[in-house]
């Protein structure tokens, strides 16, 4: 997981203009009424429109200055500031009957509602997706992070990466970027980022060049500001989540109506406000100020201009800014609210305001309705084999804005920063770690194996890991040393891997393990690297088999969407309980199983950047699907059974900008053929079979089944659905907001041939097993609680042996 302050560091291309801050309000001059979006601008060509307060901020280069305020239904007004006013100014406009014959207008409210419907009507025929067969152009993005940064620093708890320490001693922050964008119609955009530096580190960071910091397109139905999104003004939901209104027309060659789009309901989180420049013959946006306003601002713009080949526009230029608030909405970046707190009072708040954020996107080098070689299945975002690596002769090349003297001094004193302060190192440290590992030198040690707890091992502890690049690009070693204290047992895995091929990440595995699994436990392959700090099923579970197992693996990313693992592998099996498999007459406790397994993950929705060395997901798009295949060999490496499993499971989850959550997990497994209960399934059960509630007390698990005791019930047919709804958390202080979680789970099943498993006593799942419950989490230091009721064909006699009540644990890394 990224740390959200990180990302907020790294975004994409910013640039710092202007020193000075015009700041005021525009009101009605016989009302004193707030005019909501009025237009504000100099004599030296800067824009800014009121906020829905009527307060605005414009800049100037020096003064005197010249201020021409404009608003539909008022007289112009123009003032001179002659000096810098530490009070903001107010600006009282007087009303007009004006002649609005050009614009025809009887209704502000509803000729607003007519022409936004007629330009979402018209969206094809002006969106440049639509409208041509393929295009390409150029953008230079450069971000910088100005001197006001402990606004900044207020963003966001910044204790678990010591990043803090850059700004406190650079003066600014700057990165660049060229990149090449290139789209063909009815395939997706992609993008290959030709040059890209940031100030201290050497080498990119690649999971900051996967943020998209606004939308390319205000045609599309969502609208996305730092990977979160928003619904689009120009959204066919649009009527029902904004009001619009008509402030003024232009005059120009291509003359726009200017019209007003606010949130219809208020609410505590900030939602899309601004201004759209429609070309009245096209019905085209000209031009876009798209605002989220709360306790941080963030204002999008995108300009766009004319081409007559198209006889349409086309973006030539994007900015976004942040800058502190004075509001108390919460605004939402990173697919969470982040908030700066409140500095200091409203008033002064908003007089000593300057943004502390700025990034800009130039765009160039534009090529229109041309054929454009890009392919359905790619990754989003490319890297260049030499982009981090450019001259400075390519840099100016590309630069549509001078570096100044004092940024090239802020590489130079960034660098020595980040250099003292190891930041390199903890940036790979905490990116590792989220996988389950933490490096030192050319090895990764792996988190899952210093210490565990069971019924059987008691106690077990261990280290493993595997060797890293600086070992071997192309070859790499692993292994594992276990041992459990309760049955006095070592246990261990050795391998190793080579790459067959860089571009597809293949890798030929072979490796030998000596351990025990959890009887009707079912891994995807695919799954392996899917770390998790506390495993608390692990506590309770007392029925393991013992398994000596050979396995070939091969690794594969044969699409930036689709991954593959391929396995062989011979096992032998023994039992550490009572259990039997009966066949033909013929009892085995202890067997030998060859099986070969593929397995594959799909994640159509699911957006890719491809490094020079791999691929990196960039936005986790939902659905996900996993599929598994496994075949039961019999005669081979004198295998005992032939069978055949199948699984498949999907997740889907829901994100909300309120913070509340809604996740589907739908699992369904089938086997069939001479299979014993060891590789047969089970639902996921949690609850310890012991005699009350507070003897069953534990901790729940994310996927598991809290009212279902462990081996009650095992299936060679089962299907699971679990729901689970998340409120937004409730903010009691800055540091307590306990989540509320709604969590239904459903399980039907059943076994082929009960008799053939002799032993153990369990049911079949074939009339449906029901719980609900709720959790609060994050009450203390990720420790929460967790409730659950058992219903339906499945409920117990005593009332207390169908209630689970436990801890919760998550832990945010």
């Amino acid at each position: 997981m990224q740390n959200k302050f990180f990302c907020l560091l790294f975004l994409t291309p910013f640039i710092l203009i202007s020193q000075i801050n015009i700041n005021g309000i525009v009101v009605d001059k016989n009302s004193g009424q707030a005019l909501p979006f009025a237009t504000i601008k100099t004599n030296n060509s800067s824009y800014a429109l009121s906020s829905v307060k009527g307060e605005f901020s414009i800049r100037c280069n020096t003064y005197p200055t010249q201020l021409t305020v404009s608003y539909l239904g008022y007289q112009n007004e123009t003032i001179l500031i002659t000096t810098k006013n530490s009070e903001r100014i107010e600006i009282r406009l007087n009303p007009k009957e004006e002649n609005l014959a050009l614009v025809k207008l009887n209704s502000l409210e509803n000729t607003a509602i007519d022409i936004i419907s007629k330009t979402i009507r018209r969206k094809n025929k002006n969106n440049p997706k639509k409208l041509q067969s393929g295009y390409s152009y150029k953008t230079y993005n450069k971000l910088k992070i100005t001197e006001d940064n402990q606004a900044l620093l207020n963003i966001i708890d910044t204790s678990k990466v010591d990043i803090e320490h850059l700004f406190n001693k650079a003066h600014s922050f700057l990165s660049e970027k060229v990149s090449l964008h290139q789209y063909k119609k009815n395939n997706s955009e992609k993008e290959t980022v030709l040059a890209t530096r940031m100030t201290g580190f050497q080498k990119p960071v690649y999971n900051i060049l996967g943020i998209k910091i606004q939308s390319n397109s205000l045609y599309d139905e969502d609208y996305t500001i730092f990977n979160n999104q928003y619904i689009s003004p120009l959204s066919k939901r649009g009527h029902r989540n904004y009001y619009y209104k008509i402030l003024d027309t232009t005059k120009t060659k291509k003359p726009a109506y200017i019209i007003l789009f606010q949130p219809r309901k208020s609410k505590d989180f900030a939602s899309l406000e601004g201004v759209l420049h429609i070309d009245m013959e096209t019905l085209a946006i000209q031009k876009a100020i798209i605002e989220l306003r709360g306790e941080l601002n963030v204002t999008a713009t995108h300009n766009f201009k004319y081409f007559d080949e198209i006889k349409n526009w086309f973006p030539t230029q994007q900015e976004i800014t942040i800058r502190p608030g004075n509001g108390r909405q919460k605004v939402s970046l990173f697919g969470g609210q982040i908030s700066v707190g409140r500095i200091g009072s409203n008033k002064k708040h908003f007089s000593g305001a300057n943004d502390f954020l700025i990034s800009t996107t130039d765009i160039f080098d534009i090529e229109l309705d041309t054929k454009q070689n890009v392919k359905q299945n790619q990754p989003a975002i490319q890297i260049a084999s030499k982009a981090s690596n450019r001259s400075e002769s390519f840099w100016n090349q590309y630069r549509t804005s001078a570096i100044t003297e004092k940024d090239l001094n802020s590489f130079q004193v960034v660098d020595s920063i980040v250099k003292a302060q190891n930041i390199e190192r903890k940036i790979n440290v905490i990116q590792s770690f989220n996988i389950g590992y933490y490096p030192i030198s050319f090895f990764n040690f792996d988190l899952t194996y210093p210490i565990k707890y069971n019924n059987y091992e008691g106690l077990r502890i261990g280290l493993g890991g595997l060797t890293n690049s600086k070992f071997s690009k192309r070859f790499r070693l692993e292994g594992y040393y276990v041992y459990g204290f309760k049955d006095s047992k070592s246990k261990y895995g050795a391998g190793g891997g080579f790459l067959l091929n860089k571009n597809t990440s293949s890798w030929l595995n072979v490796n030998y393990t000596d351990d025990i699994k959890e009887v009707g436990s079912f891994l995807y392959l695919t799954d392996r690297r899917v770390y998790s700090l506390f495993e608390p099923r692990l506590v309770n579970i007392d029925f393991y088999y013992k398994h000596r197992t050979w396995s070939t693996i091969l690794q594969q990313q044969l699409l930036p969407r689709l991954i593959s693992e391929t396995q062989f592998s011979v096992s032998n099996i023994n039992q550490t309980g009572r259990y039997q498999f009966t066949k033909d007459d013929k009892q085995y406790s202890s067997y030998k199983l060859a099986e070969a397994t593929i397995a594959l993950r799909w994640s159509p929705f699911s957006k890719f950047l491809k490094t020079p060395n791999h691929y990196k997901e960039i936005h986790d798009g939902y659905p996900k699907i996993t599929a598994q295949y496994t075949q039961g060999l019999k005669g081979v490496f004198d295998s005992d059974f032939s069978y055949y499993k199948i699984g498949l499971k999907a997740e889907y989850i829901i994100n909300r900008i309120n913070e509340s959550k809604t996740s589907f997990l739908f699992e369904a497994d089938i086997a069939d053929g001479d299979i014993p209960l060891t590789h047969l399934y089970h639902a996921y059960p949690n609850a310890p079979t012991k005699e009350t509630i507070l003897q069953r007390f534990s901790v729940a698990g994310r996927r598991t089944f809290e009212t279902m005791y462990f081996g009650e019930f095992f299936s060679s047919k089962l299907a699971t659905l679990q729901i689970k709804h998340r409120i937004k958390p409730v903010k009691i202080t800055s540091w307590f907001k306990p989540e509320l979680v709604f969590i239904t789970r459903y399980a039907i099943g059943d076994i082929h041939y009960p008799t053939n498993h002799q032993g153990v006593n369990f049911s079949s799942l074939q009339h449906g097993y029901q719980e609900s419950g709720f959790e609060i989490n994050k009450l203390f230091a990720g420790f929460g609680l967790s409730f659950a009721y058992r219903y339906g064909a499945y409920h117990l006699p005593q009332f207390e042996d169908n209630i689970s009540g436990k801890f919760t644990f998550y832990l945010k890394l």
